[in-house]
């Protein structure tokens, strides 16, 4: 299988020194978080942007409409009615239907035409030339309209909020189609995967030699796609491609830090660490009771949830190792200004969990 790569993975590497100086300082003093207007959940702290799915989505939306292809760029595809009408002569007017191969027979003409990657105006404009040139008519004036459609599914699945399949009509954008899919979930990725099993031409059509069909999986990164200008990232999608959002990990941090939260990994397989979660939660409150967190972890096995003490001061003063965390993981930091009992402390880690609001960091703090 072929692979067009379009971004890179930013997959963590093992924590050098500095992190911890970094997280450190970010940790200890105060993080300023500017609210957007509009009641918006997403944040800022220097070059950290976080945002929620729902933030994620209205750019999706807005996009997919500035990007979407104009119902007058229909491109022909196989199976397609067309009505060719060609002015004063009825002879050469007929309903004709576009074969497997993407060719149609026009009466009169010694040679089949090929409709199927063409817009209606490039193939009115196609059969102007052959006419002229055959010597059938001297100044022909054509209009091609589109009788019936042969529709093709686009699939969407994985993390979107309705997975569907879209019966396309006319080209469609990568956006578009995450648009008409309600956008992403909450757990979503950071990647989107477009496969194709169609042939496609190098202009991105589909082929009418099947000989020259190679599957091809394109890779998008979700920033790229929201970010970057480069309109190369909202790929046109054919008739048969599945869009896939793989579901992510997310940590939860809770208790004595700035902004609670679930924080979204960038796949299933990242893991973070607990100043990486602590600095996402905008640093520690001044009553946080730093030598007695804990987190949370999941058992494979049985299901049930198990605490894994985290002295998160020797970590900040480096007298200790940076813990990894793991997706579902819940990092609970207790106040010292509380007075609830330690015993039932991961009941209170699991109720603060419930119902936070899941952030996604939209720039490369790590």
């Amino acid at each position: 299988m072929m692979f067009v790569r379009l971004a890179v993975d930013r997959q963590m590497c093992r924590r050098p020194s500095w992190l911890q100086l970094l997280c450190l300082s970010l940790l200890c003093a105060p993080v300023a978080y500017s609210q957007k207007p509009a009641g918006t959940a997403r944040t800022q702290s220097g070059a950290l942007t976080l945002e929620t799915a729902e933030d994620t989505n209205d750019r999706i939306a807005q996009l997919a409409v500035a990007a979407e292809v104009k119902q007058g760029d229909y491109v022909i595809g196989s199976g397609d009615l067309l009505s060719v009408e060609v002015f004063d002569v009825p002879e050469l007017s007929h309903d004709v239907r576009v074969n497997e191969s993407g060719f149609v027979s026009i009466p009169l003409l010694p040679v089949r035409v090929q409709a199927a990657g063409l817009t209606t105006f490039q193939f009115q404009d196609k059969l102007v030339e052959l006419l002229q040139a055959n010597g059938l008519v001297s100044n022909p004036q054509v209009t091609v309209g589109v009788k019936e459609q042969h529709s093709e599914p686009i699939t969407v699945i994985g993390a979107v909020k309705q997975p569907l399949v879209i019966q396309a009509v006319h080209q469609m954008t990568l956006l578009e189609v995450l648009s008409q899919a309600g956008g992403i979930a909450p757990d979503a990725g950071s990647q989107i995967i477009v496969s194709r099993t169609a042939p496609v031409t190098d202009l991105g059509q589909p082929s009418a030699n099947d000989a020259q069909s190679q599957p091809t999986t394109f890779i998008i990164d979700l920033t790229d796609l929201l970010d970057s200008p480069d309109a190369k990232y909202n790929i046109p999608l054919i008739g048969g491609d599945v869009v896939r959002v793989p579901r992510a990990g997310v940590v939860y941090v809770v208790g004595a830090v700035r902004n609670p939260g679930g924080f979204v990994m960038q796949s299933d397989r990242q893991q973070m660490t607990v100043l990486q979660a602590v600095t996402l939660a905008g640093g520690l409150q001044p009553t946080a009771k730093t030598n007695e967190a804990f987190i949370l972890r999941r058992d494979q096995a049985s299901g049930d949830r198990r605490q894994v003490p985290v002295d998160v001061k020797k970590i900040l003063t480096l007298k200790q190792e940076d813990v990894r965390m793991q997706q579902s993981d819940i990092l609970y930091v207790p106040d010292s200004t509380g007075k609830r009992a330690w015993r039932r402390t991961g009941e209170i880690a699991i109720s603060l969990a419930t119902g936070v609001a899941l952030f996604r960091a939209t720039s490369g703090a790590f």
